[in-house]
């Protein structure tokens, strides 16, 4: 029951912020106060960049030539093989039906559609990490290796997954790690339960006693009790 609990929660939370997830990217994210934008021609191939948006954090790797490998959710390459249509930039439908359907493609776009008008930062993943990186060419080699359909999934497979291993050989994501702390946080609050039994018993007053109230009510403030 509690892992039931858990998963009905982080699933809930998971399809909260895929809206916030495509936003337009923040114009810019600072470190000690300044403006961190680099300019095309200082890349190099196998290099980490990374987008701020509004809650998340787009990347992916750098190949050279302008190009940029990143894994974007899209639900296009499930439905179509015209490669035309496919290639074009991912729209936030293509993309919200990609993160439901948990499908998606590591791609290939030029830096300025990766970027979408923010402001790209490099390497900067790299203080993360006990380990150094591996060498830039291997990492876009990993990165080409990988170009093509994949499954998806915001919290367990997502973009930061996918430049993670290439560069460093391990696939992490520090977002996701700090939203399942999160969560983890409200699970145990016992604030939560109080909070579920009010709920429950307001839903049961306006809908009235029944299976369809009283049950749920019942077992998600007993599974928080248990749980916290």
């Amino acid at each position: 029951m509690k892992s039931l609990l858990v998963g009905l929660i982080v699933f809930l939370f998971e399809k909260l912020f895929i809206l916030a997830n495509f936003k337009k990217f923040s114009l810019a994210k600072k470190k000690n106060g300044i403006r961190r934008c680099f300019d095309i021609c200082y890349l190099k191939r196998g290099d980490l960049l990374e987008v701020p948006r509004t809650l998340f954090v787009h990347y992916g790797i750098y190949l050279g030539n302008n190009k940029v490998a990143h894994l974007m959710p899209d639900i296009l390459p499930a439905l179509s093989d015209s490669t035309s249509f496919i290639e074009k930039v991912v729209t936030n439908k293509r993309l919200i039906m990609g993160v439901l359907a948990k499908v998606a493609s590591i791609r290939v776009d030029n830096v300025q559609d990766f970027a979408y008008g923010g402001c790209i930062i490099v390497n900067h993943m790299d203080s993360s990490f006990k380990t150094s990186p591996l060498p830039n060419e291997e990492v876009a080699q990993r990165a080409e290796k990988l170009v093509g359909s994949t499954s998806y999934s915001l919290l367990w497979d997502n973009c930061e997954h996918f430049v993670t291993y290439c560069r460093y050989g391990v696939p992490v994501s520090f977002q996701s790690e700090k939203f399942c702390e999160t969560v983890k946080r409200i699970i145990r609050d016992q604030r939560s339960v109080l909070l579920s039994a009010v709920l429950g018993m307001v839903s049961m007053l306006c809908m009235g006693l029944g299976i369809c109230t009283t049950l749920p009510t019942f077992l998600i403030t007993f599974s928080l009790w248990m749980a916290s």
